[in-house]
């Protein structure tokens, strides 16, 4: 038997690499699922009354527009403009530049600021955390200053970062004059603009919800008292911030942001006649939106979609997820066929990186794509080397003379 085994070898050997050199194929496959309160997002007929001079309700994920009055009119934005200032700041912390525990000094601008302020002292430092609290909670101009003298060396300077932020979110009703909000000409804005950053912060630095969601809180050990000047925070099922603003010439401004059911949206009230009026207006937005409206999340990122064969390969097979969430927004009230179309390989040949795109996923209805995602691989596959083939063949066989 002995005598035969260069024979077997080289018999294996040549079986082994000429079945792994075919080329893998692709297969799609269609899935069916019959799912209520599932089509596609109409046009809003539905007129509301509001005595605001603009107004905008959007989904978050999406960005969908599902209602708006005058969204585009150029206002005057008061402290809804620190939403900007709040997402530089987190920009800032997720990308290491900064962290929460740093100090943050004073100056005597920054302390000068007025308006709703903490007064803050230019002898006092404040962790970044602290700071995004008094921001966030108490609307405070002197933090907001000295965050912007902290990360950009002078408040003139950061202004311009937040002017150039907003024309890469396509912010085209905006000019940024100051990172407050305080009474500036040409300070000016637009609900559909606050509507985009707004989405921006929330859905790529969903933790500005643990300050935005904070009804009373303390700092200084407890002797500054803190109180959130959105009202919503307490009031509304599901609110998650975002932002109050009000001056004698803006009047009352609000975004307001909640999540029911995986349906997230986002209100912006601007030129409100009162404060009673912004607060009671967002929320006819916002249960409009919920009463209308569902989000079907079909999948979410890093989620395993099926085992896929790797051949020439240190591993037999990958798992094959999600590269992103994907989900869809969609109206209440009616019946529908949405289908998920999957386009992968059979298998496919090493070597494998992770993060490589192998796929495609499309959920659909009507013929419609509603969403989309790319299906990778979450694993590193080397292409196996002759070498470690032989030893494989080797105990193969050994295991089975044995």
């Amino acid at each position: 038997m002995m005598k035969q085994f260069p024979s077997i070898l080289l018999v294996c050997f040549l079986f082994v690499f000429a079945f792994s050199s075919c080329y893998a194929t692709t297969s799609s496959f269609i899935w069916s699922e019959d799912s209520t309160n599932t089509s596609t997002t109409p046009t809003p007929t539905t007129k509301l009354e509001l005595e605001s001079g603009s107004a905008i309700l959007i989904e978050q994920n999406s960005g969908k527009v599902l209602y708006e009055h005058n969204c585009h009119e150029q206002l005057r934005p008061a402290s809804v403009t620190k939403v900007m200032s709040i997402l530089l700041i987190m920009e800032a912390l997720d990308s290491n530049v900064i962290s929460l525990t740093d100090k943050v000094p004073c100056s005597e601008n920054a302390a000068n600021m007025g308006g709703s302020q903490i007064w803050l002292d230019v002898r006092e430092e404040l962790t970044v955390d602290e700071m995004l609290k008094a921001i966030c909670v108490a609307s405070a101009n002197d933090c907001t200053v000295a965050m912007a003298e902290f990360l950009a060396g002078s408040e003139e300077a950061f202004v311009d970062k937040m002017n150039h932020r907003a024309q890469e979110l396509g912010m085209k009703d905006t000019t940024f004059k100051n990172c407050h909000g305080l009474d500036t000409d040409g300070h000016v804005t637009s609900s559909y603009d606050i509507a985009l950053m707004s989405r921006e912060l929330l859905k790529n630095h969903p933790s500005i919800t643990n300050y935005t969601t904070i009804w009373m809180d303390t700092l200084r050990d407890g002797k500054s008292q803190l109180t959130n000047t959105n009202k919503l925070i307490r009031n509304y099922k599901g609110a998650t911030g975002l932002k109050t603003g009000s001056t004698g010439l803006a009047l009352y401004n609000l975004s307001a942001s909640a999540t029911r059911d995986n349906l997230s949206l986002i209100a912006v009230i601007m030129k409100a006649p009162s404060t009673k009026v912004r607060f009671a207006e967002a929320q006819k937005l916002l249960d409009y939106g919920f009463s209308n409206y569902s989000y079907e999340q079909f999948a979410k990122k890093g989620d395993v979609l099926k085992n896929i064969p790797v051949a020439k390969g240190t591993m037999s097979s990958i798992e094959a997820i999600f590269k992103t969430d994907c989900g869809t927004l969609l109206s209440k009230g009616s019946n529908s066929d949405i289908q998920q179309v999957i386009s992968l390989p059979d298998a496919i040949n090493a070597p494998v990186s992770v993060g490589q795109k192998i796929g495609e996923v499309f959920y659909q209805l009507n013929g419609q794509t509603l969403c989309s995602a790319d299906i990778i691989s979450n694993t590193e596959v080397k292409k196996i080397s002759v070498s470690t083939m032989l030893e494989r063949i080797f105990f193969d066989w050994f295991r089975v003379l044995r």
